[in-house]
This record gives structure tokens, sequence and C-alpha cells, in this order.
């Protein structure tokens, strides 16, 4: 049985304007349904293939605001948002997730400022344990956004763009076991990433957006895995004909 929060994702291509953009996308173009049956979802590719645009109209369609945050979050910095969130249907689960989060790097800072102003008077002391003790601006990018994520406690539904350009790898790891753990719990995570080591977190799905379409992809098989494995076991030789290539 099929438990999670969003079960399969549609694009009605009949609702985006003849010209735009997104029909340009070759992988985004492909998809006729996606399906969630793991946990863990990743969206894996190459800059440019859609995957952080399809993650950000999963998000806006269920409710979440476009910059960042929970679905009590409305504000706009800077409205840049697709048209496809608009087209986009999807199958909901029969559970309701008690919490839930759209993580996007960029605008994590502006997320951290409004979770602040929502705090309506409480007590600081009391909010900010929370978050280890601390104002989510005293600490810094990665450390704020793994407070932050750690501070749920109850199953819910998480979306991520890209949430290791806030991280070092070993904070990397640190969100590695906690999605594995909180998706053991009932949590369902859809996350856009280049992360080698998160992708590496057993029994998630990998969709890769490479070669023009979105297809299941094995964790050996994705860019990220491979580049880094040929780089950490042949630098010396890979370097030495990077740079010659480069002063050709």
């Amino acid at each position: 049985m099929n438990r999670q929060f969003i079960q399969t994702v549609s694009i009605h291509w009949d609702e985006i304007s003849e010209h735009s953009y997104l029909k340009q996308i070759p992988a985004l173009h492909s998809i006729e349904e996606l399906t969630f049956e793991n946990p863990i979802t990743f969206f894996a590719g190459e800059n440019g293939s859609g995957k952080s645009t399809l993650l950000e109209a999963i998000a806006v369609a269920y409710g979440f605001n476009a910059e960042g945050g929970t679905r009590n979050y409305r504000f706009s910095t800077y409205d840049d948002v697709s048209e496809l969130s608009r087209a986009v249907r999807m199958k909901k689960g029969f559970r309701r997730p008690h919490s839930g989060y759209f993580f996007r790097a960029e605008s994590f800072f502006n997320v951290a400022t409004k979770a602040e102003e929502y705090r309506d008077g409480d007590d600081k002391s009391a909010y900010y344990s929370r978050f280890g003790g601390k104002s989510l601006h005293e600490q810094s990018h990665g450390e704020s956004f793994l407070s932050y994520f750690q501070s749920f406690d109850q199953e819910g539904l998480f979306l991520m763009d890209e949430p290791e350009a806030a991280l070092s790898p070993q904070r990397q790891l640190t969100l590695f076991i906690q999605m594995a753990k909180m998706a053991e719990r009932g949590s369902q995570f859809i996350v856009a990433t280049h992360s080698p080591i998160l992708l590496g977190i057993p029994d998630a799905q990998i969709l890769t957006f490479d070669d023009g379409a979105v297809r299941p992809c094995r964790y050996e098989d994705t860019e990220s895995y491979q580049i880094t494995e040929l780089f950490i076991n042949n630098r010396e030789i890979l370097v030495q004909r990077l740079l010659e290539e480069d002063n050709e």
C-alpha cells in the first residue's frame, strides 16, 4: 500500500502557454505521470535539466510558499515562480502530514527572518530552545538550516532544493541520518540534489532528469556518484588532463 502524502504528480501541458520555456526543457516535457512510492525520492541531473523547476511547482501546488518555509508562510521578495505549478495535478494519500517544509538554499535567510517575525511574541528562550538555544541568524547558514529542520518532531512532508548547498560533507551526513530516521517514522521527502552523500540513502527512489527524460536510476549510475568516484580514484591524472585541456 502506498502510504505517501504525495502519491502521483502529472502535468496538464495544455494549461501551459504555447511558447513557454517550460516546453523547451526535454525532461519536463516528457512527464506524463510520476509515482512516489518510497518515503524518499531524489531528483538528480545536470543544471538546467528541470528538477528544481518541477520541485518548486510541486511545492506551490501543494500549498507551500514559493520561497520556502511551512505552509503558513506567506511572503515574497521576488516573484519569478513559473506557471508550471498551475498545471500540476497530484494524487494525495489518505494520510495528512502533521508538519511540512519547503527548503530552498538561496532563500533560507529570508525564511529564517520570517520565522523570527512569526513567533508572535513567544518567549525568546523557549522559542530559541527549538534551535539549539540561539537565534537562527546567530548560527551559520548550515547550522541554522539543520537546527530548523531538526526541530520537526512529527511526521511530515519535506521538499528540499539542493540542501547540500548549505552543508559541509560532515553536516550532509548529519542530514543523511536525520532524513533516514524521519522517513522510518512516516515522513516523506522529495529532494533535488547533486550530493553523492545524500543520494546514497538506502532504499531511496532516484529519478534522473538527464538525457531528455525523467526515469529511475541506480545510485551508481548517477552522474554525481560517477564523477566523484572518478575524481577521488584518479585525481592526479584527471587534474593533469583537465589543466592541459584548459591550456590548449
